[in-house]
Protein backbone atom coordinates (compact mmCIF):
# COMPACT_ATOMS: atom_id res chain seq x y z
CA UNK A 1 0.00 0.00 0.00
CA UNK A 2 1.10 3.35 -0.60
CA UNK A 3 2.58 5.48 1.67
CA UNK A 4 -0.58 8.06 2.54
CA UNK A 5 1.69 11.32 2.04
CA UNK A 6 2.36 9.87 -1.38
CA UNK A 7 0.93 12.36 -4.51
CA UNK A 8 0.96 8.98 -7.39
CA UNK A 9 -1.57 7.30 -8.17
CA UNK A 10 -0.17 3.51 -8.53
CA UNK A 11 -2.70 3.15 -11.40
CA UNK A 12 -1.88 -0.59 -12.31
CA UNK A 13 -3.06 -1.62 -8.93
CA UNK A 14 -6.66 0.29 -9.26
CA UNK A 15 -6.88 -1.31 -13.18
CA UNK A 16 -5.41 -4.83 -11.42
CA UNK A 17 -8.58 -4.89 -8.55
CA UNK A 18 -11.16 -3.12 -11.58
CA UNK A 19 -10.68 -6.25 -13.70
CA UNK A 20 -10.37 -8.53 -10.73
CA UNK A 21 -13.95 -7.65 -9.90
CA UNK A 22 -14.72 -6.44 -13.69
CA UNK A 23 -17.54 -8.83 -14.62
CA UNK A 24 -19.87 -8.66 -11.47
CA UNK A 25 -19.39 -4.46 -10.86
CA UNK A 26 -19.87 -3.90 -14.56
CA UNK A 27 -23.51 -5.75 -14.39
CA UNK A 28 -24.17 -3.97 -11.81
CA UNK A 29 -23.32 -0.38 -13.16
CA UNK A 30 -25.04 -1.49 -16.21
CA UNK A 31 -28.34 -2.75 -13.76
CA UNK A 32 -28.41 0.60 -12.04
CA UNK A 33 -30.79 2.61 -13.77
CA UNK A 34 -30.33 6.04 -12.08
CA UNK A 35 -33.83 6.06 -11.06
CA UNK A 36 -33.43 6.97 -7.57
CA UNK A 37 -35.87 5.08 -6.27
CA UNK A 38 -33.44 3.72 -3.38
CA UNK A 39 -32.12 7.05 -2.10
CA UNK A 40 -35.50 7.04 0.41
CA UNK A 41 -33.74 4.46 1.76
CA UNK A 42 -30.61 6.52 2.84
CA UNK A 43 -31.46 8.03 6.14
CA UNK A 44 -28.24 10.45 5.60
CA UNK A 45 -30.11 11.27 2.19
CA UNK A 46 -33.04 12.54 4.15
CA UNK A 47 -31.45 14.08 7.23
CA UNK A 48 -29.72 16.29 4.15
CA UNK A 49 -32.71 17.73 2.88
CA UNK A 50 -32.71 15.61 -0.20
CA UNK A 51 -29.24 16.21 -1.22
CA UNK A 52 -28.33 14.15 -4.27
CA UNK A 53 -24.93 13.63 -3.24
CA UNK A 54 -26.23 11.09 -0.64
CA UNK A 55 -28.46 9.28 -2.84
CA UNK A 56 -26.78 6.29 -3.04
CA UNK A 57 -26.79 5.94 -6.68
CA UNK A 58 -25.38 8.86 -6.97
CA UNK A 59 -22.52 7.42 -4.68
CA UNK A 60 -22.24 4.63 -6.88
CA UNK A 61 -22.46 6.19 -10.43
CA UNK A 62 -19.78 9.16 -9.26
CA UNK A 63 -17.09 6.73 -8.06
CA UNK A 64 -17.08 2.97 -8.66
CA UNK A 65 -18.81 3.97 -12.08
CA UNK A 66 -16.50 7.10 -12.51
CA UNK A 67 -13.26 4.43 -12.04
CA UNK A 68 -14.53 2.33 -14.16
CA UNK A 69 -15.28 4.58 -16.65
CA UNK A 70 -11.99 5.97 -17.22
CA UNK A 71 -10.45 2.42 -16.98
CA UNK A 72 -8.86 3.17 -13.72
CA UNK A 73 -6.77 6.19 -14.86
CA UNK A 74 -7.29 8.82 -12.26
CA UNK A 75 -5.63 11.17 -10.39
CA UNK A 76 -4.92 11.75 -6.67
CA UNK A 77 -7.80 14.55 -6.86
CA UNK A 78 -10.44 12.08 -8.39
CA UNK A 79 -9.97 9.56 -5.25
CA UNK A 80 -10.29 12.44 -2.83
CA UNK A 81 -13.80 13.77 -4.65
CA UNK A 82 -14.75 10.02 -4.34
CA UNK A 83 -13.25 10.02 -0.79
CA UNK A 84 -16.12 12.51 0.70
CA UNK A 85 -18.84 10.71 -1.45
CA UNK A 86 -18.06 7.76 -0.24
CA UNK A 87 -16.99 8.01 3.56
CA UNK A 88 -18.94 11.66 4.54
CA UNK A 89 -22.04 10.98 2.52
CA UNK A 90 -22.11 7.35 3.56
CA UNK A 91 -21.78 5.26 6.45
CA UNK A 92 -22.15 1.96 4.74
CA UNK A 93 -24.93 1.13 7.15
CA UNK A 94 -26.66 -1.50 4.43
CA UNK A 95 -30.06 0.25 4.55
CA UNK A 96 -29.91 1.38 0.86
CA UNK A 97 -32.51 -0.48 -0.81
CA UNK A 98 -32.64 -0.64 -4.70
CA UNK A 99 -36.05 -2.02 -6.73
CA UNK A 100 -34.29 -3.84 -8.88
CA UNK A 101 -31.53 -5.55 -6.77
CA UNK A 102 -28.58 -3.98 -7.64
CA UNK A 103 -26.24 -4.35 -4.23
CA UNK A 104 -25.42 -0.79 -3.60
CA UNK A 105 -23.46 -1.75 -0.09
CA UNK A 106 -20.93 -4.04 -2.43
CA UNK A 107 -20.17 -1.78 -5.08
CA UNK A 108 -19.50 1.19 -2.34
CA UNK A 109 -17.48 -1.01 -0.05
CA UNK A 110 -15.77 -1.86 -3.19
CA UNK A 111 -15.08 1.80 -4.08
CA UNK A 112 -13.64 2.18 -1.10
CA UNK A 113 -11.44 -1.01 -0.92
CA UNK A 114 -9.60 0.99 -4.45
CA UNK A 115 -9.77 4.65 -2.50
CA UNK A 116 -7.89 2.57 0.49
CA UNK A 117 -5.22 0.48 -1.92
CA UNK A 118 -3.74 4.21 -2.87
CA UNK A 119 -3.81 5.55 0.84
CA UNK A 120 -7.05 7.59 0.75
CA UNK A 121 -9.43 7.17 2.88
CA UNK A 122 -12.32 8.53 5.16
CA UNK A 123 -13.35 9.44 8.35
CA UNK A 124 -16.78 8.37 9.95
CA UNK A 125 -16.53 11.42 11.60
CA UNK A 126 -20.04 12.10 9.80
CA UNK A 127 -21.49 16.00 9.63
CA UNK A 128 -24.45 14.49 11.85
CA UNK A 129 -21.61 14.27 14.75
CA UNK A 130 -20.01 17.54 13.30
CA UNK A 131 -23.70 19.35 13.86
CA UNK A 132 -23.39 18.80 17.23
CA UNK A 133 -26.74 17.87 19.40
CA UNK A 134 -29.06 20.83 17.86
CA UNK A 135 -31.28 18.77 15.88
CA UNK A 136 -30.27 20.23 12.70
Amino acid sequence: MPDKGSKSINTDQVKALLKKNRRSMKLRLAACAGCTLCAESCFLFMKKGKDPQYMPSYKVLNSLGKLYRKNGKVSRADLEKMRDLLWKNCMLCERCYCAIGVDLPRMIAFARRILRSQGIDGSYLHSLEAQGSKGE
